[in-house]
């Protein structure tokens, strides 16, 4: 029979918000694949386990070398438990490629829940959590952020990002110029430790915060945007065949032309569609 691969989330803070059950899984585990081995023993310390089985690196410039080597201990039967720094993998972290591999080998894969920082400051932001999607990391290039961003112009549901700190002015700048300066927002940093601070207002007056900061922005960020407000004009069918041609002359095929427009403008697919073909 082949193995389990075991997704196990880690404290992105607090020690204490560990569950046992990631406990008893690192210390019975046959391979425990981490993020940072070092950080791994710290943490095994701090929970006053002892780790028995065989450890093993997994991060990013290993990852896809590693994942052959541990997808064939899982077909020969092993438990393999993947951690990351904090938090869950696979969220911005190691793990998807390893997963893929495991469920193409009909291997079991499941998780032991526990502590992210994506839901984590969706909750605090005082920002609508009935509706989001989750962004990762914006590209580092100022071009390439902003072109990022401008596709999410007209996103409707609560947006979550993880940067940089360094990076964390530039990129509610960027945010306030294509998302509009009064659009609400929070910047969460060390997020259940000891310093946790959570920052809420408008793009700008965050920007002013970030640039506040006497010693810059620090600790681990995650910036939580709300969405774009319904658009509240009223789109008629010349309108909607219009800016589904605009879309195509920028080079959308027909299809993704009318599912942006769609998002764009609030009106229903299929009347776009009738629109565009009328």
């Amino acid at each position: 029979m082949g193995g389990m691969l075991i997704l196990a989330a880690t404290p992105i803070g607090q020690v204490a918000d560990a569950s046992g059950r990631l406990g008893e899984a690192l210390a019975t585990a046959d391979v425990v694949a981490a993020e940072d081995t070092r950080r791994l023993k710290r943490l095994a310390s701090e929970l006053g386990i002892e780790i028995t089985g065989r450890v093993v690196s997994y991060f990013e410039g290993n990852e896809e070398r590693r994942t052959p080597e541990l997808a064939s201990l899982l077909a020969d039967g092993s438990t393999v438990v993947l951690v990351t720094d904090a938090g869950m993998p696979s969220v911005s972290d190691p793990g998807y490629r390893l997963v893929v591999a495991a469920i193409a080998a009909d291997i079991t894969v499941t998780s032991i829940p526990g502590p992210s920082a994506v839901l984590t400051a969706l909750a605090v932001s005082g920002l609508p959590v009935d509706r989001f999607c989750f962004e990762g990391f914006l590209p580092r290039k100022a071009g390439e952020r902003t072109r990022a961003l401008a596709e999410l112009g007209a996103e409707r549901r609560t947006m979550v990002f993880f940067e940089s700190p360094h990076r964390t002015e530039a990129s509610l700048r960027a945010m306030a110029e294509v998302f509009g300066a009064e659009r609400s927002a929070a910047v969460c940093r060390e997020l259940t430790k000891t310093y946790e601070e959570v920052a809420r207002g408008s793009l700008t007056e965050l920007v002013e915060w970030a640039a506040g900061q006497e010693q810059g922005v620090r600790g681990e960020v995650t910036i939580v945007v709300g969405g774009a407000a319904p658009d509240s004009r009223t789109y008629g069918p010349d309108d909607l065949r219009e800016l589904v041609t605009a879309r195509q002359a920028e080079g959308l095929s027909r299809k993704d032309a009318i599912e942006q427009v769609a998002g764009e403008t609030g009106v229903r697919k299929k009347d776009v569609y009738d629109a565009a073909h009328a």
